[in-house]
């Protein structure tokens, strides 16, 4: 059985450069969704959180807008 690994937000900060703030923005606005919650109700990622955020900074760098990027990334899930 293989554990995956899951990233706390101090090392999705680290690894990506962002902001503990634009994380936690960008997992309230829905653009990024936590895989589960420690007991003490800390936020856990897994590994697809970097994918999603390179996502969103190609797509901000053409200059859509964090609302745009919203309804792109759920079209994608379609």
């Amino acid at each position: 059985m293989k554990r995956e690994k899951l990233y706390k937000i101090g090392e999705v900060m680290q690894y990506t450069g962002l902001s503990r703030q634009t994380i936690h923005n960008y997992t309230l606005a829905g653009l990024i969704q936590e895989a589960r919650r420690t007991v003490s109700g800390h936020r856990l990622y897994d590994e697809n959180v970097f994918d999603r955020l390179e996502e969103i900074k190609v797509l901000q760098s053409k200059n859509y807008t964090l609302l745009q990027i919203k309804k792109i990334l759920e079209q994608q899930k379609k």
